[in-house]
């Protein structure tokens, strides 16, 4: 199917401010929970990333050349508001300021991110992030400020990063601002209620403040099948896409969260930390869009879990290889039809445009400084994940406002693994070797600079791609 994708769809490239900004102790910022990772055998530290503190313009004109027209970028909250909870930085401030006016003089619509995982250092150690309300109250008195800011240039806003994950397991902890503590299934239940009560009050201010302003609720859909047509399988299945997927997309759209959820909540008398008000305030909360990040599928087998483990520990423990479908190098098992099924999933139960806004291969590259790296697979990837948006949108009739790909420019992975890389411009650089920081385009370049410029009707290779 060669069809164009509707006038106004959006193309572009998302990051976020610890993956990409470095300047890590410039222009008044303050101290995050990453600054003070340091690095490993495979992994760098976070103080210089990709520089694109000192280098965005460069890396914007990329993708004005790419024909780019919307950014999805984090505002860093410890760069704004160096303690969290204190003085905001004017000087922080500015430099977003000028960072979206670049982005507009070139024709790209910015869109912004309040929370991508960099807890402000101060908020981790005094409060133990968002297990806490003291922080909330921080996050909705820096989100409004920025909401103040920027929102006379800036449409689309979403609050959190893959806001599920607060609710995944031991992944709720890692990405929270969480210290110390025991990591019970009271304190998961509580970040996650926590998380979504900052969203309802920033998603809240906006709609009965600034009316030409979007903001739509985020999570990383976790896609999971069944190992077999076991029940047993079919039922953790199930369960995971209720618990992890739409007990969000409920309160996103509903403004309630999914009765099995609070259903296993009483049962299992979980305290969530619910407290008066908050499903009033809740309840008023609407999603002006819907959005989602995706790479890959994966697979439970309901044998390797073990009788009791609450249902957020499920993919800890039943997490299985699908045979039927390839990995990359980091076991990321590569399924567009996946990424189809989502978008239908969400929009049929829904009814709300959808936006995909992360999507990409993370695989393992080297520049030799002279000849352009032969990124075939990355353009299979990309071909078949957006022909799979494409069979949603004019097969299955799915309202889908653009396409956003994941670190397009290459950026340090989420792990701080610069081997790990999305981009379709290289980044010159290892995770214990600065180098020069050079931007090199990849052969992906080209073709996905063809696929904008036709709408995402040319979704032809390029030749020398294996089709097979």
């Amino acid at each position: 199917m060669t069809r164009r994708l509707r006038d106004g769809f959006l193309w572009g490239n998302s990051v976020s401010s610890m993956q990409t900004e470095g300047a890590w102790n410039e222009g008044g910022k303050g101290m995050s929970v990453y600054d003070i990772r340091e690095a490993t055998e495979c992994s760098a530290d976070w103080k210089v990333a990709t520089d694109s503190y000192h280098r965005y313009e460069e890396d914007f004109d990329y993708m004005q050349q790419l024909g780019m027209n919307c950014y999805r970028f984090q505002i860093s909250w410890s760069r704004v508001n160096p303690l969290g909870d204190g003085d905001f930085n004017e000087e922080g401030i500015a430099f977003y300021d000028k960072f979206i006016d670049a982005l507009i003089e070139r024709g790209i619509e910015p869109m912004i991110c309040l929370y991508h995982f960099d807890m402000p250092l101060h908020l981790a150690e005094k409060y133990n992030g968002f297990v806490s309300r003291e922080v909330v109250d921080a996050f909705v008195r820096y989100g409004k400020e920025m909401v103040n800011r920027f929102a006379h240039k800036v449409k689309y806003w979403i609050t959190f990063n893959e806001q599920n994950i607060f609710h995944m397991g031991s992944g709720a902890f890692r990405i929270s601002g969480y210290m110390n503590g025991e990591k019970t299934l009271d304190e998961n239940y509580q970040i996650q209620h926590h998380t979504m009560m900052a969203h309802a009050y920033i998603a809240n201010y906006i709609h009965e403040n600034y009316k030409d302003v979007l903001i739509g609720g985020m999570l990383a859909y976790l896609e999971v099948y069944p190992a077999t047509c076991k029940p047993k399988d079919i039922l953790y299945a199930r369960k995971i896409d209720e618990f992890f997927n739409h007990n969000l997309l409920e309160a996103f759209t509903y403004g309630k969260y999914s009765g099995e959820v609070m259903a296993y909540v009483k049962h299992e008398t979980i305290n969530m930390g619910i407290q008066e008000g908050d499903l009033e305030e809740l309840a008023k909360l609407r999603s002006d869009f819907l959005t989602f990040s995706y790479y890959a599928s994966k697979t439970v087998n309901s044998d390797l879990v073990p009788e009791g483990t609450p249902v957020n520990y499920y993919m800890e423990k039943g997490d299985q290889n699908n045979p039927y479908l390839k990995a990359t190098e980091w076991n990321w098992q590569i399924d567009p039809l996946g990424f189809r099924d989502i978008l239908n999933k969400m929009y049929n139960r829904y009814k709300l445009p959808i936006f995909p806004i992360e999507n990409g291969i993370g695989v393992i590259e080297s520049w030799d400084g002279e000849h352009e790296i032969q990124d075939d697979y990355r353009i299979e990837y990309h071909r078949d994940h957006i022909q799979a948006m494409k069979d949603a949108i004019f097969i299955d009739g799915v309202d889908v406002i653009g396409y956003l790909g994941w670190g397009l420019i290459d950026i340090l992975s989420s792990q701080g693994d610069m081997r790990k890389r999305y981009g379709v411009v290289y980044v010159n650089r290892e995770n214990h070797d600065l180098k020069d920081l050079k931007r090199v385009p990849k052969k992906s370049f080209k073709w996905m600079q063809k696929v904008i410029k036709s709408n995402g009707e040319d979704l032809a290779v390029l030749e020398s791609i294996k089709t097979n």
